[in-house]
């Protein structure tokens, strides 16, 4: 068991695995002199720039070229830098990567994991804080993860790398300086998500940053009395519908927060999946918390305003127990 960052967890996890398989290597920008949020620092002296290469600013042709290396037999790990940024290689993600398996009849596959640090991060503005996961699930062939903790952003991105489909792993820029406890542990499966808290009155689902903000609605929540049951999904598809299901058949009560947009946001679809098993227990309408249909100011006291936190968990929460 190690105590680090979770921005040293990811680098943990992709060095390890680049030892453990010399067909995986990293492209993007700046990679060479540790990354913009020195997620790669130190990798460049191990590996080389053959497998730790920098690529002109081309968001474009950095994904273009990986695709092609995956369908060439390599793995690829792409450093879109910013979520934001990642939205210029949209064509290649979504129409190449995404749909090659299915078009060429399952005689090739694309194994690569495209990195995209989303979120709100101070004073970044409209074009550097937007979290973009629920677009990516609506791509048939996508893999979509988020993890929120150290140990989870190295079991992950280990799984997400030996993944024989694309995936769009998602990390939060707010929790680059997080520490936790990270075991020495195999892999974190896709597609199961982790109870971060059990209870009886409530079931909080969550990812991201926004798990840490239900956690602490939790034990707010727990000193008037009320048991709220956090559950991280991790992975948004798949996505653990289960843990969710029985959750909800438990406390009757369903409670979906992210820092995303609400309009269109997972929780919808999480909403929805619950709604459409019509739970005799259910004691309460589903209610979803996410920020307004704006562009994320510069200015911090307007960026404040759009935050989905703990007391505006709890006040929801609150609502639906009575």
């Amino acid at each position: 068991m190690t105590t680090m960052t979770y921005a040293d967890a990811a680098k943990q996890a992709l060095t390890e695995e680049m030892r453990r398989d010399p067909t995986i290597w990293a492209l993007g920008e700046d990679l060479g002199r540790g990354g913009v949020f020195g997620q790669y620092q130190g990798m460049a002296e191990e590996f080389g720039p053959e497998r730790i290469a920098d690529t002109p600013i081309s968001e474009a042709a950095i994904l273009g070229a990986a695709v092609g290396a995956a369908m060439s037999g390599t793995r690829p790990v792409v450093e879109m830098r910013f979520a934001d940024f990642a939205l210029c290689a949209i064509d290649e993600l979504v129409n190449q990567a995404a749909k090659a398996r299915y078009m060429f009849g399952g005689q090739t596959k694309v194994p690569l994991v495209v990195r995209e640090p989303m979120g709100m991060w101070r004073s970044s503005a409209a074009q550097h804080s937007q979290s973009l996961e629920s677009w990516y699930t609506h791509i048939p062939g996508l893999v979509v993860v988020c993890p929120s903790t150290p140990h989870d952003n190295f079991g992950l991105l280990k799984s997400s790398i030996r993944c024989d489909d694309p995936v769009v792993y998602m990390e939060h820029k707010n929790l680059w300086a997080l520490e936790g406890a990270v075991p020495d542990c195999d892999p974190i499966p896709l597609g199961v998500a982790r109870i971060a808290r059990t209870g009886q009155d409530l079931t909080i689902v969550s990812w991201s940053s926004t798990c840490h903000e239900a956690m602490l609605a939790a034990v707010t929540l727990e000193e008037e009395g009320l048991e709220a049951e956090v559950i991280d999904l991790r992975t948004l598809w798949p996505w653990d519908k289960r843990a969710v299901l029985d959750s909800v058949e438990k406390t009757g009560r369903l409670l979906i927060a992210h820092e995303a947009v609400q309009v269109g946001g997972f929780g919808a679809e999480v909403a929805a999946t619950v709604a459409d098993r019509a739970f005799s227990s259910l004691r309460a309408p589903i209610k979803r918390i996410g920020a307004p249909r704006v562009p994320i100011p510069y200015a911090p006291p307007l960026e404040d305003l759009l935050r989905v936190t703990p007391e505006r968990i709890a006040a929801v929460a609150r609502e639906l127990t009575r």
